[in-house]
């Protein structure tokens, strides 16, 4: 390990490269302190404190919506953007083809339709966080002025932290948004173990090391998930040109248990908080019917819920098959290897390979989603057996921590075998 690290520094360009990403992790941080003027933080963390489901909103922003800053929500337009761009690709055929078939070309495209939502989207969220607070008495009456720059203001925070994530993927370093969801949650981890350490009681030593235990498993785990393959077999047939033979060999399709990586877990979250805020938005309605349902939809959904844990756990199950029937197209696979005269031993080309494609995938996918939707509500179960509430995203940060460190040590990887080959 140590010898690749100082391999990468030994590299100019890729050097450049990490010293990059790694400024701009301290740029969105700097991002996440920079509080909207006229806002009294005090109270506001006070708030996000006291709040469970603002809390778990707070730590995935690493701290930025506490500081009520010009990021505080984070990259969470911009996902929601890509989840309802996604789910159009059902609806319109004409932007699935775009996706699926138009290449490198039509996913720029896309993408490009992606970023332009993102911005009313940006400034939705950001007035109905503002109108939150407000109903909680959190912040006090603003102008019409003031919340107009207020609004422009965090929607111009998303839009800045969104172009820094297209830049670091730019660079090949790995998925820009998922690196800087990574900062935020690691930015968050010194401040859990201080409060640990603040309400420190030897008589919970056991659970302590329980919790820590399972932490250990589940990294274990993530880390088996993450790098299980299926191999399919393919051979390729022996064709003749001129007085050359080419073919004739045989290789393996790599499957992924989890093609999906950690996009699930992120959708799921981004889905499961959308009621709890609608609740706390209504919860102090003059209408005594709506703050009661408000309420009690605040209730049943909060992250300690039996509701949300069961919900949580079908939607990352959901969202896993989704994202991989968008990601992965067995057709394409199955035509791609025709023309290239490789075919899978005992099928035969065409639409049988497409079928035998379509039935590994959904078996093997089965198994990673079902583990996926496991890791991601354990953290309720561990928290309810332990009682350790400090550390309150627990196994999730821990999952989106260790499938981003994985991913990104395999795109830096790649980089070092392609300048080793490159020296050849």
């Amino acid at each position: 390990m140590w010898q690749k690290v100082i391999q990468i520094f030994k590299i100019a360009d890729l050097r450049k490269k990490v010293i990059f990403v790694l400024g701009v992790f301290v740029v969105s941080r700097i991002l996440a302190n920079i509080p909207v003027p006229g806002i009294d933080v005090s109270r506001l963390r006070g708030f996000f404190e006291g709040n469970q489901l603002f809390g778990l909103l707070n730590i995935f922003t690493g701290g930025a919506m506490s500081n009520f800053s010009i990021a505080m929500l984070g990259l969470g337009p911009y996902i929601t953007a890509l989840i309802i761009m996604q789910l159009l690709t059902m609806i319109f055929p004409a932007l699935e083809a775009m996706y699926k078939e138009e290449g490198e070309a039509g996913r720029r495209k896309f993408n490009q339709y992606a970023r332009l939502l993102t911005i009313p989207l940006a400034a939705l969220q950001s007035y109905a966080m503002i109108s939150i607070l407000k109903s909680q008495q959190v912040i006090g009456v603003l102008t019409t002025f003031q919340l107009s720059i207020t609004i422009l203001t965090i929607t111009a925070g998303t839009v800045f932290l969104m172009w820094l994530g297209e830049l670091i993927s730019e660079k090949g370093i790995g998925n820009g948004v998922s690196l800087l969801i990574f900062a935020g949650i690691v930015a968050g981890f010194p401040s859990s173990f201080r409060q640990t350490l603040a309400v420190w009681d030897p008589s919970k030593i056991p659970s302590y090391l329980g919790f820590a235990v399972i932490a250990v498993v589940v990294i274990v785990g993530v880390v088996i998930i993450t790098e299980g393959r299926r191999n399919i077999p393919v051979s390729y047939a022996k064709r003749v040109r001129g007085n050359k033979m080419y073919g004739g060999v045989s290789t393996y399709l790599p499957m992924n248990v989890n093609p999906a990586g950690v996009i699930p877990i992120i959708f799921a979250i981004s889905i499961m908080l959308l009621p709890g805020m609608v609740g706390s938005f209504f919860a102090n309605s003059g209408t005594a019917w709506v703050a009661k349902a408000a309420t009690f939809l605040s209730t049943a959904l909060s992250p300690q819920s039996i509701v949300y844990s069961v919900a949580y756990f079908i939607l990352v199950l959901l969202f896993t098959y989704f994202y991989t029937a968008v990601t992965f197209d067995p057709k394409n696979i199955s035509e791609n290897l025709q023309k290239m005269g490789g075919f899978i031993p005992g099928i035969r080309p065409g639409k049988p390979t497409t079928d035998f494609l379509n039935f590994i995938v959904n078996r093997v996918l089965l198994v990673g989603a079902v583990f996926l939707g496991l890791i991601a509500i354990a953290p309720n179960v561990v928290q309810g057996a332990t009682g350790i509430t400090t550390f309150t995203v627990g196994g999730t940060s821990i999952l989106i921590v260790v499938a981003v460190v994985l991913e990104t040590i395999r795109q830096i990887d790649s980089q070092l075998t392609m300048r080793e080959y490159e020296g050849l």
